[in-house]
């Protein structure tokens, strides 16, 4: 053990065991996968710290859809099902992942919730991840794409900080936008330029779930993923 805080030898890297774990989880994630393809759901993995709007922009998604989509919902939380709630209120049939100590979802606690969720009667199932820019980025959940919402209060430096995260992202949704008038300390363009740093394919909508910015160009993107989705299925029918 470590002499100075008892966290154990610092040189030793537990790889096998991290490997194992997470080799269980890709499997776990395939099948979900087969899942999501046979029942044509579209899965989404949305991931972001702790406060920066998941659950409003999916209250927002509900309601500029007006209905025309049949969504879902999974909400992760350490300890509470008050996003699951909230997004039941919203109209969208929703089961709370309650994690414990867990700082991210898995594939098995996503394959669980299946069962608890009419999902299969759904066109889109949003997984909402716990809130934090770490660990959910390194599961596989089945999900067809990965979105991460950037709250604009979050500062400048975060995919620069938290790299790992925003090179899984398929979308980023710089989110709050409603309250940069109010934040003058704020440069839109230097987080920008840090998700074309980290991001593979950069791409980021700006979105208000408060105004109602860029719900449009959200909700067109989820529809194009959509149908390439199913023409893709079609395709290897």
């Amino acid at each position: 053990m470590c002499e100075t805080c008892g966290c154990g030898d610092s040189d030793l890297v537990p790889v096998e065991v991290h490997e194992a774990i997470l080799s269980e989880n890709e499997r776990g994630a395939r099948h979900n996968r087969e899942h999501f393809v046979e029942q044509q759901v579209l899965a989404i993995n949305l991931m972001g710290s702790p406060g920066s709007g998941k659950t409003a922009v999916l209250e927002a998604t509900a309601k500029a859809m007006e209905g025309s989509w049949r969504l879902s919902a999974m909400s992760g939380d350490l300890a509470t099902d008050n996003d699951a709630n909230r997004l039941e209120a919203a109209g969208i049939p929703s089961q709370s992942i309650t994690t414990g100590s867990a700082c991210h979802l898995d594939a098995k606690m996503v394959h669980q919730g299946l069962h608890q969720l009419p999902w299969r009667e759904t066109d889109l199932l949003f997984i909402e991840n716990v809130g934090n820019l770490v660990c959910p980025a390194v599961y596989d959940l089945g999900q067809a794409f990965n979105v991460v919402a950037l709250a604009v209060t979050e500062g400048e430096d975060k995919p620069l900080k938290y790299p790992v995260m925003f090179r899984t992202a398929d979308l980023v949704l710089l989110t709050k936008v409603d309250l940069l008038p109010h934040l003058p300390q704020i440069d839109v363009a230097t987080i920008e330029d840090g998700l074309a740093r980290t991001m593979p394919e950069p791409n980021v909508i700006h979105v208000s779930a408060i105004t109602g910015e860029g719900m449009d160009r959200w909700i067109e993107w989820l529809e194009a993923k959509r149908t390439a989705a199913l023409t893709e299925v079609a395709a290897k029918a």
